[in-house]
């Protein structure tokens, strides 16, 4: 029996836990990474943008298409707003982040040299990006310990018992989560919980049979009691 099975979740403490749900993902998924298709960092940032309140299938469907139109920021700064749009028309608000990804494009092209910043503070000026792009970027791209929180792992964050109910915001459940996860795991963990909130631990009906974290979960333990 491994020692994620034999631990009690009534006496764990958080680091405890902590340990426990790493030890489980590090058997269960040594191997995490985004479901989004790219292949420069330039791709990635693009896919991203898209991804807000979108799911990552509709995206990649999508964006083959968008990046043979456009594959450089040089050839989407000169598209107009319409001619992107016709691309991502299926995805969620397609009008604002055909726009932000233009703006966005010329930004890259007359402030970074065509090339994507590494900094928050740089990738947060450009239209459409926000902190949790942002770290996505930073993350998958530059390997930079980074945990964007999106509606998923701010979801599992506070079911699992990682974070407290006093962290109502994804920042706060950010430096919850970056304070207790090692450095090192940071860019995993933030697959990790992605992940399982998409497969498993789902919003509305989470598949608490076939979660193999039942031990360190505090949402399963409290409703089972």
């Amino acid at each position: 029996m491994s020692n994620f099975a034999r631990t009690n979740r009534y006496v764990m403490t958080q680091k405890q836990r902590y340990e426990a749900v790493i030890a489980y993902f590090e058997e269960a998924m040594p191997v995490a990474e985004t479901e989004l298709h790219f292949a420069n960092d330039f791709q990635l940032l693009v896919a991203v943008m898209l991804s807000a309140q979108c799911t990552d299938k509709r995206v990649n469907m999508v964006t083959p298409a968008l990046f043979e139109a456009f594959p450089t920021p040089v050839a989407m700064a000169a598209a107009s707003d319409e001619e992107v749009l016709a691309y991502v028309k299926s995805v969620s608000y397609p009008n604002s982040k055909a726009k932000h990804l233009v703006a966005t494009a010329q930004q890259l092209v007359e402030r970074f040299g065509g090339e994507v910043p590494e900094t928050l503070e740089e990738l947060t000026s450009l239209p459409g990006v926000g902190r949790k792009t942002a770290n996505v970027v930073m993350s998958v791209a530059f390997g930079q310990a980074r945990m964007a929180v999106d509606t998923h792992v701010f979801r599992v964050s506070h079911r699992l018992g990682l974070v407290s109910d006093k962290a109502k915001t994804p920042l706060a459940v950010e430096q919850a989560l970056v304070k207790h996860i090692p450095e090192a795991l940071i860019p995993k963990a933030h697959h990790w919980l992605i992940l399982h909130g998409r497969y498993v631990c789902k919003a509305l009906k989470p598949l608490c049979m076939e979660c193999g974290l039942h031990n360190a979960c505090a949402f399963y333990n409290k409703v089972k009691m």
